[in-house]
């Protein structure tokens, strides 16, 4: 039966069919002995450490971290779908998390078994709604990648055009709908266990954009999107999407050549510098989000190729999103403000951008500016690292202990879900970007742009408001 919190929170066409009662309760068994599983060990690893001995502790956590990440590969193997989704995620966090998580669930990105061609023949067969022999002149059975929502063919159209033939599992729609309902059933439960990790409402929002990356129709018009964008710069490349081979679940498209963002050996022996690809993601991802309004929200490795010059490649736009003019506007002016250290500023962009606390007090929505982008920029660094989490893993519960977030806009998020892939992307490149440097101009072209948003934040004289502990300040 379909439950009406989860047609409620989460935008799925409708008459998407769910797996069978059967299959829906081998999927949540599987899911609750995970959480289980690596929730026992932590905690177990954790009072033998507080209570016994904290000898070899750093080796017993490593060795936990492994297990752990052990058993969500195999388990993300074994269920496919959703779980895969968060794995590429948590593989990117090179940045903050141990090498354990990072290197097991790595492959993860582009090297999650295929299934098998005769049932993508059939997919490709059924949406385009004529024989696959009639549409492509060839077609490579082996995959070229695969991940968690479908695979990628090599092929030639009959007009000579090399593409990239992306092809959805059948059925995966309504196995991440059953995922949602099992991972926010599982959450609510740890949250009950464990009160500083109660992140239920972050979780609610960020979800609500799976559903897009389940439609090429959307994803195609992304791409679009993006090609005119970057149109005038010759240092990125976006692949033109053939619409007339496309549908809501087969995509064919320009097909991209490069070295994967993350594979830095072969970047050297390509003669392209790993720092000047870092400085141009970033300038990449400013261009997006303080010039167009419209980013890409999914940067992770398998989305990333690097041609010599550096070009750059960017790949699959199913989780894309415009802003809003006013929703922009707040983004500017909370960048703006992080750069200069306005409290005030910050305090006031985050209440304008829909966040709320419970009692009204900005210390929570100061803690999330330093997690956000302001730590990373004080401490004159090109990504957040182990320190910095650590502090902010004790200081961001309490502050959300003391003054909880009750309301979060998922356009927020998805911006600090693309800030976390870059940094993790930036440690992998042993990033040299001076953020503060790079950041600072965007941002003050933007707010002498819009003299309504001045006041705000000081833009009429900027290093007034810079702390000492800043850049801006020095």
């Amino acid at each position: 039966m379909s439950n009406p919190s989860i047609d409620r929170s989460f935008d799925f066409p409708a008459g998407v069919a769910e797996p069978g009662l059967a299959t829906r309760v081998w999927r949540f068994g599987n899911v609750v002995w995970l959480a289980a599983y690596v929730y026992a060990g932590y905690k177990a690893t954790q009072l033998w450490t507080r209570l016994v001995s904290d000898r070899n502790k750093a080796e017993l956590y490593r060795r936990q971290d492994l297990r752990a990440a052990q058993a969500l590969n195999r388990t993300s193997i074994r269920l496919e779908g959703l779980l895969i989704k968060a794995c590429q995620f948590i593989a990117t966090r090179a940045d903050v998390l141990p090498d354990e998580w990072v290197s097991t669930l790595s492959g993860l990105h582009d090297r999650v078994p295929p299934r098998p061609f005769a049932m993508i023949r059939e997919q490709i067969e059924r949406e385009l709604r004529r024989p696959l022999e009639s549409v492509y002149a060839e077609f490579d059975p082996v995959a070229l990648a695969s991940a968690s929502l479908a695979q990628v063919h090599q092929a030639r159209l009959h007009d000579g055009r090399r593409c990239a033939v992306k092809v959805q599992y059948p059925g995966i729609d309504g196995i991440v709908r059953a995922d949602l309902r099992n991972m926010t059933l599982v959450l609510r439960w740890l949250a009950m266990l464990e009160r500083d990790f109660d992140y239920r409402v972050l979780m609610r929002e960020a979800l609500k954009y799976i559903p897009m990356e389940l439609d090429f129709d959307h994803e195609a018009d992304n791409s679009a999107t993006m090609r005119r964008n970057f149109a005038a710069d010759c240092d990125v490349m976006v692949p033109e999407v053939y619409r007339e081979f496309t549908t809501r679940r087969v995509l064919t498209m320009e097909l991209a050549e490069g070295i994967k963002v993350t594979d830095v050996a072969a970047l050297e022996r390509a003669g392209i510098d790993k720092h000047a690809v870092a400085q141009k993601l970033i300038e990449i991802f400013c261009d997006q989000v303080l010039r167009d309004g419209f980013f890409h929200a999914d940067p992770h490795p398998g989305n990333i190729l690097v041609q010599p010059g550096p070009r750059i490649v960017l790949l699959d736009f199913g989780l894309a999103k415009d802003f809003p003019p006013a929703f922009r506007d707040g983004i500017v002016r909370l960048t703006f403000s992080i750069l200069t250290s306005n409290r005030d500023g910050i305090a006031a962009a985050f209440k304008e951008l829909g966040f709320r606390t419970r009692t009204g007090n900005p210390d929570t929505l100061l803690a999330f500016a330093d997690a956000f982008l302001g730590s990373t920029i004080k401490s004159k660094k090109a990504y957040a690292d182990k320190d910095m989490v650590e502090k902010f893993s004790e200081e961001l519960p309490r502050a959300i202990r003391a003054n909880p977030v009750v309301e979060v806009p998922a356009d927020v998020l998805l911006v600090g879900r693309m800030m976390g892939l870059l940094s993790g992307l930036g440690k992998t490149l042993d990033s040299q970007v001076d953020l503060f440097a790079t950041i600072m101009p965007y941002a003050q072209r933007l707010m002498t742009a819009q003299p309504a948003l001045a006041p705000a934040v000081g833009i009429l004289d900027p290093a007034a408001n810079a702390s000492t502990d800043t850049p801006a300040g020095k």
